[in-house]
């Protein structure tokens, strides 16, 4: 039997799994921070709804990814402190994230959380690492539908040049 065969959590990370894994960790710890910032300076109710949605999911992400790098020695990275509550009215305007703005940066960190998720799964090489991605890659994609549908539905979208075939209206 050689060292990667059996259970797949008795085998060892290669060090490109420790680091997405701990990159992960960092990245998720920073948005988590910055939606708390995001949820103080949306207006819109489902805007905010959506927020909290990406917060969860996050760290129930964080809790999974934490307890694989404690299983296997490695050391956990600062995360920033929780942000306060914010009344919206005390920001003040000039200083303020709007709502398009907020849900361009959700879409943005949603497509960026798709490409690393497919990353880590393609560079795995126990099969347990991969399927976890592949599951929070199925959740981004879920999160990332309902982000679109908002962008779409509030008129916050601002699409590329659409092609038009001629004679297509």
């Amino acid at each position: 039997m050689g060292i990667l065969s059996g259970n797949p959590k008795e085998e060892p990370l290669h060090y490109g799994e420790v680091f997405a894994i701990w990159t992960n960790l960092v990245m998720n710890n920073g948005l988590i921070a910055a939606y708390q910032t995001f949820y103080n300076h949306a207006g819109d109710d489902e805007l905010k709804g959506l927020i909290e949605e990406c917060v969860k999911s996050m760290e129930e992400e964080n809790k999974q990814i934490e307890k694989i790098l404690k299983v296997n020695a490695v050391g956990l990275p600062p995360a920033p402190p929780a942000r306060p509550d914010a009344r919206l009215e005390d920001i003040p305007v000039g200083a303020r994230f709007n709502d398009p703005e907020i849900g361009a940066a959700l879409a943005k960190d949603s497509a960026a959380g798709l490409v690393a998720c497919s990353k880590v799964m393609g560079e795995s090489i126990r099969e347990d690492i991969a399927m976890l991605y592949g599951q929070f890659h199925t959740a981004k994609v879920q999160i990332g539908a309902k982000i679109l549908r908002l962008n779409k539905s509030k008129g916050w979208l601002v699409p590329p040049p659409l092609h038009h075939f001629p004679g297509k209206g």
